[in-house]
């Protein structure tokens, strides 16, 4: 059985090397874009007009953005529903959608099927996080199995 934690939650993972890598990544590229930028004459700053300054915002806001997303990543389990957080989609699952979990060998992530017959990367469950990611993939597998999710039990039409 599993144990509820706060929040009704049965289980939650979310991948420590990723957010770290991210975390970094973004604090880099802040502090080289600030220093470039601060190394600029003044001359050189003020060439660029509005619309440039707005594009190189736009454009460092989306990569933060980004990597923010990629920091977040995480799947929780409740007792009557999945919820994945991918960097650029989220899912909500009730158990009766989902009927299989796979982490292969090899694989990068962990892969979900869906009644439907969809699949969908559930990107918190990552082979980079090694050992971990294989007992939350296990973990995941039993809660859901707990709780209903499996090949779906259709009757042959007669």
């Amino acid at each position: 059985m599993s144990a509820t934690k706060p929040g009704g939650r049965l289980f939650a993972f979310h991948p420590r090397i990723i957010a770290g890598m991210a975390a970094g990544m973004g604090l880099s590229l802040i502090a080289v874009f600030g220093v470039i930028w601060f190394r600029l004459s003044p001359e050189d700053r003020g060439s660029f007009d509005w619309f440039q300054r707005l594009t190189l915002l736009a454009f460092f806001g989306a990569i933060l953005w980004i990597l923010y997303r990629m920091t977040t990543l995480r799947v929780t389990a409740y007792a009557d529903r999945l919820r994945i957080r991918n960097v650029f989609k989220s899912y909500t699952l009730q158990w009766s959608e989902v009927t299989a979990l796979r982490f292969r060998p090899g694989d990068a992530w962990l892969q979900l099927f869906d009644a439907d017959d969809n699949r969908i990367g559930i990107l918190a469950v990552q082979a980079s996080e090694g050992a971990r990611a294989s007992r939350a993939a296990k973990q995941l597998a039993a809660v859901a199995r707990e709780h209903g999710a499996g090949p779906s039990r259709r009757t042959p039409e007669s």
